[in-house]
């Protein structure tokens, strides 16, 4: 929605020269009510000249309304036709290799859901800047993080290997069909934010697994703002209710409390979650009690908790407080960030 017609190109073009045609059956695009009619001209003429030069690889299809991010991705994936769906983002560059990796992967077992390794595309300049290999976490308000690599997979002394991971980012490859079967994307979700959550979570506590690839490198483009609206917030907080109530059982009040919800009646509308609890049922999916323990053992949920979040200044709240630099961990005002060391929890004496 809203991207740039240059920044859709750019994605075009590296996965059309960077996947051996063998392996490539179609590109789809799905527009989810841009805005910018210019956009919708331009890129129509562009997708011709690119069907000129390959016959029927790309396709187009756009929304009458706005649906948000997770029902897009859901029309592109009911669209497709190939074994092997790749989600990607529009405002992202593949790398020489990426596609191997992710096929012989799902070839091997149709039930794991797979993330490349993620690149940074700085937005004002378009330079590479190259990230290390880490597993794909959340905190509590189901915000995205990077965790450390598990010590079974260092253990194994093979960088090729893949790595089990908790979650995934939003860049993901599926077996067409597995991905129906477990239900596809929460058509529920609404705008942007928890969606990625939602699905690791009912991959795992329904049958599947999620591995990150070393050897699969995609780069993705750090956009100055992110064009759904102005305020994220509101629907983050109301996906990560919504992933609450259907997947976390007991453990569902730590997500109210990291944002800082009352319990009960909080106000918002997660809207109708009976069809997902319907598939969570039909599944025979374990319960997240089971999740934390055998698949993210790193979040740990804090029972007799009275607070948690991040401590800000009152005077500035972009600083907030931070747990400082290793070694010594001074405590030290730093850039408010989601990151660990300055989630704080005040909790009862056990």
């Amino acid at each position: 929605m809203d991207e740039s017609l240059s920044i859709i190109q750019r994605a075009i073009t590296s996965v059309i020269s960077r996947t051996p045609p063998r392996l490539l059956k179609e590109i789809i695009l799905v527009d989810d009510f841009s805005s910018n009619g210019e956009l919708k001209v331009s890129l129509n003429e562009k997708i011709k000249l690119y069907n000129q030069k390959y016959p029927g690889l790309l396709k187009m299809i756009r929304h009458s309304e706005r649906r948000g991010l997770a029902q897009a991705r859901n029309t592109g994936w009911a669209a497709a036709t190939a074994d092997v769906v790749a989600i990607l983002d529009a405002h992202i560059e593949v790398n020489v290799g990426w596609a191997e990796p992710i096929l012989a992967r799902i070839q091997e077992d149709r039930t794991v859901i797979v993330s490349p390794v993620f690149d940074k595309i700085c937005f004002d300049t378009l330079q590479l800047e190259k990230y290390g290999l880490a597993v794909h976490g959340f905190n509590w308000e189901l915000w995205c993080r990077y965790d450390a690599l598990p010590q079974a997979w260092i253990d194994l002394n093979d960088v090729t290997a893949p790595v089990k991971s908790p979650s995934i980012m939003g860049i993901l490859a599926a077996n067409r069909l597995f991905l129906g079967e477990i239900g596809a994307l929460d058509g529920g979700m609404l705008v942007y934010g928890g969606e990625n959550v939602e699905l690791s979570l009912r991959v795992w506590q329904c049958g599947g697994k999620i591995e990150i690839l070393p050897c699969s490198r995609v780069a993705h483009l750090e956009r100055y703002h992110k064009p759904y609206a102005m305020d994220l917030s509101i629907f983050l907080k109301r996906n990560a209710l919504r992933v609450a109530e259907i997947w976390m059982d007991e453990y569902k009040q730590m997500v109210y409390l990291a944002w800082n919800i009352p319990l009960q009646n909080s106000g918002i509308d997660y809207g109708d979650i009976s069809s997902r609890i319907a598939l969570r049922k039909k599944l025979k999916c374990k319960p997240f009690d089971w999740y934390l323990k055998n698949v993210y053992p790193l979040l740990k949920p804090t029972l007799n908790i009275v607070g948690y979040g991040r401590m800000k200044n009152s005077l500035d709240k972009t600083v907030c407080l931070d747990q400082g630099p290793v070694p010594g961990n001074t405590p030290i005002m730093h850039p408010c960030h989601e990151f660990s060391p300055q989630v704080t929890s005040i909790v009862f004496p056990a």
